[in-house]
């Protein structure tokens, strides 16, 4: 499959969809995911504490 000329991404292009590309994950992606995995393991262990192991103290 030979690409066509429309097919090819010129150089400008390129870097301005890489640059937003970048932009998007530093800005958004990055710090969602985060939120959502420290916000995850504080559930996890929040559970934990209720059902299995209960609260942290003097044993």
């Amino acid at each position: 499959m030979q690409p066509n000329e429309k097919d090819i991404v010129r150089e400008p292009e390129k870097r301005s969809f890489e640059w937003r590309a970048f932009f998007f994950i530093a800005v958004f992606l990055f710090p969602i995911l985060s939120v959502v995995l420290i916000g995850g393991y504080g559930f996890l262990i929040w559970m934990s504490q209720v059902f299995l192991f209960g609260p942290p103290g003097h044993g």
